[in-house]
């Protein structure tokens, strides 16, 4: 390792000195070790490994002393070929150990990486709804990249660095002083010239990548929001792309202007250390040669001295941050903790069991319901806020009863917020009641296995969200092993075979991110499409139609009617035209149920229903005294 090499590392090391510097408990100490004990038996031979390679980079610099001795003595030239044959064996060995040191650490370091990123990817999709959509993506994505590499180091790098370092430095360090204390000594004495301006420029450059960083994050989430297809629609619309342009090529021109600072630093730092190490040899080699000449000390041993030095600095200034590594890395094991502390508010039972079969009914029981304030679903710093908003647990569902038997349509209908959509979350258990129960052909889902509970219960949102995917692929998620024809099959139900069949590439045309590539019509009724490959026996509308223009809603409709055809369904409308042929209406006020009835039935009542009702379809007479009477 050159003198160069030293120095980069030795800035490397102070800048990292300058990051996060957070207290971490012996728990945390334990997790890690328990998440560590599958790798133990690689993580030793890593370790015997790491030592090996530093006895023998401590070795060659001796035997090139005893070189320069035999050559100097006049001795044997098989006792000079000898030792370069063990030098030469040594380099091979240190070479073929460093490969399988370098192999260790990253089938190490990449399984650890495996094993954390599969254990939060795993834990995050049991999390629930509410999760989702109080986290920003960008902040949990992190988790699962930056902060699972950031722990992964502190196997693959910092652990070994530590060990090979530590080695290194003793063992150098005591042949140093074997072969001459005065100039071991006094090579020490450089050692504050080296490392002090080392952790001044390790601040500097530290405070540069942060001001870096942020601004890149900045960049990251300005097109993150513009290049998706609705943030570009807005900007198109609304915003002022010249604006938009100058915003970002001033943050983009700050990041040149650091890049170049750190360029400099860097260089500079670099030229002086560099002298710096050239004036600790020259001091080696002036000293040491003064001995040599008075007889007290061999020729080879200022060689070995030389190249001993080299080996000194670069362990000394990598051990003097090694705290603050692993100090980086058990916070980014902390962070990875953080995410997996998070209790699923859903949880299977051991004996949970699958969904009755034949058609199926649907109950609820006086369920009430509350949302979970954030601190039970949601972090500070995946919200990217100071604290949690605690606000929460107020109850939206009040002691809700009703039967939808097998086969049966029931429509929830009533104002926004009235708990409709709430209604139904509770049936797939994308929550789960506080009180009272939901059953299934009268089980409580809460005792049904959440594989059953999918294979039973389809929905279809208003938003018809699909993936940035092929169409048979947004498809088979629903039912990965249908064939061909079902695909197609499905596709004809929904009315949509003659668009996908004049696509070019067909069923292996990508949609687009969410499906912006198809029309919001065409988009829901390939989700529809998607429910009936899946060929569930309980079927939910939320708001199915509540965005689409007269033209798509008569197509979405006559999809809609193949889905429900046969199956028992739960419909949520705001447009009542679409409920009117449902077997039950309920209308939903402040998440009670105030009627219960069939369409004319609720109309004849006078009630809730009917207000809603004449709402939407009251037309004035056409002498404009009074209004018409609605359509029935």
């Amino acid at each position: 390792m050159d003198m160069e090499v030293t120095a980069w590392h030795s800035l490397h090391s102070a800048m990292n000195a300058q990051q996060d510097r957070r207290p971490f408990s012996r728990e945390a100490l334990r997790r890690i070790l328990r998440f560590a004990r599958p790798h133990r038996r690689r993580i030793y031979r890593f370790l015997l490994l790491s030592v090996a390679t530093a006895l023998l980079a401590v070795a060659t610099p001796v035997l090139a002393g005893k070189v320069v001795d035999a050559i100097v003595k006049g001795e044997a030239t098989g006792t000079v070929t000898r030792l370069a044959l063990l030098i030469a064996l040594i380099a091979v060995v240190e070479a073929g150990l460093g490969l399988l040191v370098r192999w260790l650490s990253a089938t190490l370091g990449e399984g650890l990486i495996l094993d954390l990123r599969t254990a939060v990817f795993d834990h995050v999709q049991k999390m629930p709804v509410a999760f989702f959509t109080r986290t920003r993506t960008g902040a949990l994505v992190s988790r699962l990249n930056n902060d699972v590499i950031g722990a992964q180091r502190a196997f693959s790098n910092t652990l070994s660095g530590v060990v090979s370092n530590l080695v290194t430095l003793l063992l150098t360090l005591a042949v140093m002083i074997t072969i001459s204390w005065q100039i071991t000594l006094l090579a020490l004495v450089l050692l504050p010239v080296f490392v002090v301006p080392a952790r001044r420029m390790g601040a500097r450059m530290a405070g540069l990548q942060r001001e870096a960083a942020d601004h890149n994050a900045a960049m990251g989430t300005q097109m993150t929001e513009r290049f998706s297809a609705p943030g570009a629609t807005l900007v198109k619309l609304f915003g002022r792309p010249a604006d938009e342009s100058a915003e970002f090529a001033a943050r983009a021109g700050r990041v040149r202007d650091i890049g170049v600072r750190t360029a400099m630093a860097q260089s500079a730092f670099i030229t002086a250390l560099t002298l710096v190490s050239a004036l600790a040899l020259a001091l080696v080699y002036g000293l040491g040669g003064f001995y040599a000449l008075r007889g007290s000390l061999e020729p080879g041993a200022v060689v070995a001295l030389a190249l001993l030095l080299t080996r000194l600095y670069a362990p000394l200034t990598a051990l003097a941050g090694a705290r603050v590594e692993v100090m980086s890395a058990l916070v980014s094991f902390e962070r990875v903790f953080e995410i997996l502390d998070l209790k699923p508010l859903i949880e299977q039972k051991p004996d949970a069991r699958p969904v009755p079969d034949g058609p199926v009914s649907v109950e609820f029981d006086e369920v009430s319901f509350g949302y979970p304030s954030a601190d039970k679903v949601s972090l500070a710093s995946l919200e990217e806020v100071a604290t949690l908003d605690d606000r929460g647990g107020t109850q939206v569902l009040h002691r809700v009863s009703f039967r939808a038997e097998p086969g049966q349509t029931v429509a929830l209908v009533g104002s926004s917020g009235a708990g409709k959509s709430t209604i139904a979350q509770l049936l797939p258990r994308l929550y789960d009641a506080d009180a009272g129960a939901v059953r299934l052909n009268g089980v409580d889902v809460r005792d049904l296995s959440a594989e059953s509970i999918r294979d039973t219960l389809g929905m279809v949102t208003q938003d018809g969200h699909l993936f940035h995917e092929s169409v048979r692929a947004n498809l088979l998620i629903a039912r990965p092993d249908a064939s061909e024809d079902d695909v197609w099959d499905a596709l004809r139900r929904s009315r949509l075979d003659g668009l996908i069949a004049s696509l070019p590439d067909g069923l292996d045309t990508v949609v687009g991110e969410r499906g912006y590539r198809l029309s919001g019509g065409e988009r829901q009724r390939l989700t529809i499409a998607r429910l009936l490959l899946a060929r569930q026996r309980v079927v939910i509308l939320d708001e199915a139609t509540a965005h689409l223009d007269n033209t798509s809603e008569a197509a979405v409709q006559e999809a809609l009617a193949e889905a429900l055809a046969g199956r028992t369904a739960l419909v949520i409308a705001h447009r009542l035209s679409t409920v009117r042929a449902a077997d039950r209406i309920l209308v939903v006020e402040a998440g009670r149920i105030v009627e219960d009835g069939a369409h004319t039935e609720l109309l004849a009542a006078g009630g809730r229903y009917a207000e809603l009702y004449r709402t939407q379809f009251e037309r004035p007479s056409p002498d404009g005294d009074r209004p018409a009477q609605p359509v029935s």
